[in-house]
């Protein structure tokens, strides 16, 4: 069963590298209407990452620091060692709150010596990235994306994170019920249909559900269909089809269960969307 797939398809994962070489001074990522992640590989040297007065993180070997959500943070090098490092924004799907990006902690942060998997692409990404050759911005970007899915494969096999989507695919019953939810989306899921697939009790699903991802089955199959409207509604879809094709009976019914999880109507959002990104 290719969990991991299921996700990627529904809300793909881009990357666009915008950084690459030697920190030598002080970087801020605090825009207020930031709608992207951001994801550092550190290579060499030391480097501290501030959020806010209070939060300071040094890291004094090569890392990954992954910022999923849009998260205020600042970069410094230290003096003495110059810190050589790939820096990239982060989109995933529908924008910051769909539920791959709340999958994982924000920073994530983990040395590469933690994941040799990577070690080839870390190579060919700061190979490519210092080169001249042509073509090198498209393909630095993608061996960006390609990092990120290993990273969440890595994740994934690892059992890395202890709460959330991920933690949930890695739970052998309770992946059986979201992978149902993820590849139909539209269909009556019931909290007894649900606890079927993961051959559990209902009270017993719900229970280890809530604990494994932080809220229950009913709010993760709410969200992950409003999470798939909206991709829906950005590729153009009519309301009545996507209110279908997501488990509501008509858009009213779809317009009600958007607002209950966004505050706003499935027309507000969408041109609340595209406001923040021509922004």
């Amino acid at each position: 069963m290719d969990k991991l797939s299921e996700v990627l398809n529904r809300f793909s994962v881009s990357a666009g590298v915008f950084y690459h070489g030697l920190l030598c001074n002080l970087s801020r990522f605090e825009e207020p209407d930031c709608q992207v992640g951001h994801i550092h590989i550190l290579r060499s040297g030391q480097l501290k990452i501030s959020h806010g007065a209070e939060s300071v993180i040094e890291l004094s070997q090569p890392s990954l620091l992954f910022y999923p959500r849009p998260t205020p943070h600042l970069l410094q090098a230290n003096t003495k060692s110059e810190a050589e490092l790939v820096c990239a924004t982060v989109r995933f799907g529908t924008g910051p709150d769909n539920p791959l990006a709340h999958a994982m902690p924000s920073p994530l942060i983990i040395p590469l010596c933690k994941i040799k998997a990577l070690d080839t692409i870390v190579d060919m990404l700061f190979e490519e990235a210092f080169a001249a050759e042509q073509g090198r911005d498209a393909v630095v970007n993608r061996l960006m994306e390609l990092f990120i899915i290993q990273l969440l494969r890595h994740l994934l096999e690892t059992g890395y994170t202890h709460q959330g989507m991920l933690a949930g695919l890695c739970d052998p019953q309770l992946s059986r019920a979201m992978v149902a939810i993820h590849q139909q989306p539209g269909a009556p899921w019931t909290l007894a249909s649900l606890a079927e697939k993961a051959a559990m009790s209902r009270s017993v699903f719900a229970e280890r559900f809530k604990a494994t991802l932080g809220k229950s089955p009913g709010e993760y199959l709410l969200e992950w269909r409003i999470s798939n409207a909206q991709k829906l509604l950005k590729e153009g879809r009519p309301l009545a089809w996507i209110a279908n094709e997501v488990g509501y009976g008509n858009p009213s019914g779809l317009a009600r269960a958007f607002r209950k999880r966004t505050g706003l109507s499935p027309s507000q959002w969408l041109r609340h969307s595209a406001e923040l990104q021509s922004s």
